[in-house]
């Protein structure tokens, strides 16, 4: 999913209430978007999955593309029966065969 199309779904979201759109959501925000455990964030924050920005107030502050990808990895590890590990590969390969086809495209409007 686009960060664009993702940010404007947000911001959509009841109980947000931004005042502008933002790039980052907080450790609660995260875990309603994306029914994990905050034990589960903890765990993929320990594996170096995600690398959450820290505010001057000790919180934890996540990005769009984290919330999508943490959204992936539920799906995988709630529908497939995967565990973190194995469903956090999965997201990584799919987000490079993502990329890949970005470099085919842009390689094929260079011919």
């Amino acid at each position: 999913m686009p960060t664009k199309r993702l940010k404007d779904m947000m911001m959509e979201l009841p109980g947000l209430n931004l005042p502008e759109p933002s790039e980052y959501v907080a450790w609660t925000q995260l875990v309603e978007l994306t029914a994990i455990e905050p034990s589960g964030v903890a765990e993929l924050i320990d594996l170096g999955w995600i690398n959450p920005t820290k505010t001057n107030a000790d919180e934890y502050l996540f990005r769009l593309r984290d919330v999508y990808r943490i959204y992936k990895l539920m799906r995988l590890v709630n529908d497939l029966d995967m565990s973190f590990n194995s469903g956090s590969i999965v997201v990584d390969l799919l987000d490079r065969v993502e990329e890949l086809e970005k470099e085919v495209d842009e390689l094929k409007r260079l011919v």
